[in-house]
């Protein structure tokens, strides 16, 4: 840095020995305050980094510097390495959640259609339409009975005697 101060100075002394003499002191006056705007400058880009973090270093920027993330790489990397983690998992998930979709839907409509088919056999195999069946077919002399049937009560007593 001593190097570009010194460059600065010398174009600094060639340009007070090239204006001419009819320079109003309003000029001199910009020359000398570029002068210390470049020498503060150069000063703030030797200030050392401190171990502190303000608000400021964060907004700035100089938070990021190289030396403060050479301190930090390994911790960079492990977050990194979590956020990949985080973002392959909702991705699977989500791949899962759209596979129970699916097969939520493909398990509602085997319902509808188990429904649908137990209500045409229960229909079918009701009792006058069975019968109904056989007389149009002629293939059996099969009839509703005439008489309810009969109720056979045993007593209990009479159960074990007949088993021995």
């Amino acid at each position: 840095m001593s190097k570009e101060k010194e460059k600065i100075e010398e174009e600094n002394k060639k340009a007070s020995q090239e204006k001419p003499k009819d320079e109003t002191p309003k000029a001199e006056e910009k020359e000398t305050s570029l002068k210390e705007a470049i020498e503060q400058q150069a000063i703030e880009d030797e200030a050392p980094l401190t171990s502190r973090i303000t608000l400021r270093k964060i907004l700035g920027g100089d938070i990021l510097t190289a030396q403060a993330i050479r301190h930090q790489i390994w911790l960079i990397l492990l977050i990194m390495f979590f956020v990949l983690i985080y973002i392959s998992n909702r991705y699977s998930v989500q791949k899962d959640l759209i596979e129970i979709d699916k097969l939520q839907k493909e398990l509602q409509d085997a319902k509808y259609r188990a429904l649908s088919s137990s209500s045409k056999v229960t229909e079918i195999s009701r009792e006058s339409n069975v019968l109904n069946e056989l007389k149009n077919n002629q293939d059996s002399d099969l009839q509703i009975a005439k008489q309810p049937p009969y109720i056979i009560n045993v007593p209990e007593g009479e159960e074990d005697q007949e088993e021995e």
